[in-house]
């Protein structure tokens, strides 16, 4: 069995939240969201992890997150700058904007041989969601098919505002079709959506979502590379600034030419984010209602 590897997309700033969300303490001990899903992943069994970050956030990231990391995981860092672009591409002029997470994942091609599973590092996922991607990428299965833990949309959104899903169509316990929708509201224990600003339209609160929780087999990381050049002369032209190459947009491209499938893993734990920091009083109420569960233990990897 190839040993999989925990691919952590940290090189975001977050734009609504203000300041480094992937190092922002969320507890007494001054652990992160991430220091949590380490904690998970470790549990689930996961033993190497390549984080994904950019120069800019190097030292801070290390000394917070890394140190504890490299204790317990073999650790590869990995750096996404918007440079990174194949032969004979170049950036715009003026562009800043990273090139999104499918070019942040084929940026980590180095730092992984095998099977691989991807998260966001300022998303708080739950255990079993490691657990169903660690048994999944060291199960059997073909080379072109990957898996996808997805969640129950009631269960990711938030009362601090507007949110973008990924709403998913399921067929036989696969993924179909991945629908943006990226002006999503709570309604009780639905939501609703709207495209225009005005007419809102009902979504159930049972409806499975994206969360970029991903396990896929080596085979996506080529699909990534290969399909990288297309993509830019297809978008950067439209779009210089702000085009993004984006992995859920891979996955659907495969699924559609019948170059690959997605299981979908149904997980019926609660999604925290901190999209909004008001949301970041609702996830420290929750650990706090974890530990008292016995969930999670006062000290982590620490």
């Amino acid at each position: 069995m190839q040993e999989p590897t925990l691919v952590i997309l940290a090189a975001g700033m977050g734009s609504r939240f203000g300041g480094l969300k992937q190092i922002t303490p969320v507890d007494e001990h001054g652990h992160a969201i991430i220091d949590f899903s380490l904690f998970d992943a470790y549990r689930a069994g996961f033993r190497r992890v390549a984080f994904i970050i950019k120069h800019e956030i190097e030292a801070d990231f290390k000394a917070v997150v890394g140190r504890r990391a490299e204790k317990y995981f073999d650790v590869r860092y990995v750096y996404q700058q918007i440079e990174n672009l194949p032969e004979g591409y170049s950036v715009p002029e003026g562009r800043t904007k990273p090139w999104g997470t499918g070019h942040a994942v084929l940026c980590a091609a180095q730092a992984v041989d095998g099977p691989f599973a991807v998260i966001n590092a300022d998303d708080f996922y739950g255990r079993t969601a490691y657990t169903a991607l660690y048994d999944y990428l060291t199960g059997e299965r073909p080379e072109n098919e990957h898996a996808m833990v997805a969640y129950q949309l009631k269960k990711t959104v938030t009362e601090s505002g507007s949110v973008a899903r990924g709403i998913c169509r399921v067929e036989d316990g696969f993924l179909t079709d991945v629908v943006e929708r990226t002006r999503i509201e709570k309604r009780g224990s639905d939501a609703a959506y709207t495209e225009d600003g005005e007419n809102w339209l009902p979504l159930s609160g049972e409806l499975p979502v994206s969360m970029n929780c991903w396990a896929f087999s080596h085979s996506m990381m080529d699909e990534l590379i290969k399909r990288f050049p297309a993509w830019l002369d297809e978008n950067v032209p439209k779009n210089p600034m702000k085009c993004e190459y984006f992995l859920p947009s891979v996955a659907n491209a495969l699924i559609k030419d019948g170059e690959g499938s997605v299981r979908v893993l149904n997980c019926h734990e609660t999604w925290y984010g901190v999209t909004y920091k008001e949301d970041l009083q609702s996830f420290k109420d929750a650990m706090k209602r974890m530990r008292t569960e016995g969930i999670y233990p006062e000290a982590l990897l620490d």
